[in-house]
């Protein structure tokens, strides 16, 4: 009982605060507060726990103790997913089309999906956002797989996609890009995931949208597919999806025999993710680092590495 009027009293300070804008950092002084929504993504390690737990969570932003305003399931928050394929990928990639179509039609009804394809140019919306889910479904084609259809890296084409969630409202979001990873708009060394400028924007952008990306490595056609370079792309693809709290899929250096074990991983770690909505006290603009720890022992969690406001 005194457990419950603890989190009721803690509760009601959080929303005083939320409704004043202003909060109070380490130093003692006041600061504005703004609240920042993050996806999380919970994970049981006792198989036998598979429904969705009410979680305590431990959160610092920068550091520093933030207090958590709400924690969103799947069913109270629907998700809001973008499917990205890059044009160019080799021609065994085409039977995974009806794979991809079915994933997006079996989404949990309210979910919202949107489907594009990164080419040479621009990003090709073949559906925009929307919770019709069939029509969504029915957009996804092979890719072209042609080395023409090249995009100029495919980081510039992910920003794009990005920047169609702005539209959408908050909550669970996710993206899955079917990619090389490789950016060698400005040579080798910038398809290194330390040295790709439009990977670190890919990052940035996500993070400020809250956009968890699920990335799944297959090579183009007519690339010399050399070993260096498709590792790097791989190497990417890892950093983009770790920060962002999505996960990286890949089978050695070649097209994966099947995308259907990676589907129903990505479907799983979907169907547990939550949205959480904390009070940010640091108004400075730029990266600011979190770390999220569950209370609880038996669970892991999967979580940004931080935002940039």
């Amino acid at each position: 009982m005194e457990t419950r009027k603890f989190k009721i009293l803690l509760a009601a300070a959080a929303f005083s605060i939320l409704l004043t804008g202003l909060s109070y950092g380490q130093d003692g002084k006041s600061r504005g507060a703004k609240p920042v929504t993050v996806p999380v993504t919970i994970r049981v390690r006792d198989s036998k726990l598979v429904e969705m737990r009410i979680v305590d969570y431990l959160l610092r932003e920068d550091g520093e103790m933030q207090t958590i305003l709400s924690v969103r399931p799947p069913t109270d928050s629907p998700m809001t997913l973008a499917v990205l394929i890059q044009d160019d990928l080799v021609s065994s990639v085409s039977v995974e089309a009806k794979g991809l179509a079915n994933f997006i039609r079996n989404q949990p009804g309210g979910s919202r999906a949107m489907v594009g394809y990164i080419r040479q140019g621009t990003l090709e919306v073949r559906r925009k956002f929307t919770n019709e889910l069939q029509r969504v479904a029915e957009s996804v084609r092979p890719p072209q797989g042609f080395a023409s259809a090249a995009p100029f890296n495919p980081y510039v084409e992910i920003i794009e996609g990005l920047k169609r969630f702005d539209s959408q409202p908050l909550g669970r979001r996710a993206m899955i890009v079917v990619t090389d990873g490789v950016d060698l708009s400005r040579g080798f060394d910038s398809s290194t995931p330390g040295q790709s400028i439009d990977l670190q924007r890919a990052i940035t952008e996500a993070q400020r949208r809250s956009v968890a990306i699920y990335s799944i490595f297959a090579p183009t056609a007519g690339s010399s597919n050399s070993t260096a370079i498709n590792l790097n792309g791989q190497s990417c693809l890892e950093r983009l999806s770790n920060e962002t709290g999505g996960k990286a899929f890949f089978q050695g250096l070649g097209a994966p025999v099947s995308f259907d074990p990676f589907l129903r991983e990505i479907d799983t770690l979907m169907s547990k993710q939550v949205a959480l909505t904390y009070l940010s006290t640091h108004t400075n603009k730029g990266f600011h680092r979190l770390d999220i720890k569950p209370l609880e022992k038996d669970v892991e969690i999967r979580h940004p590495a931080g935002y940039t406001r």
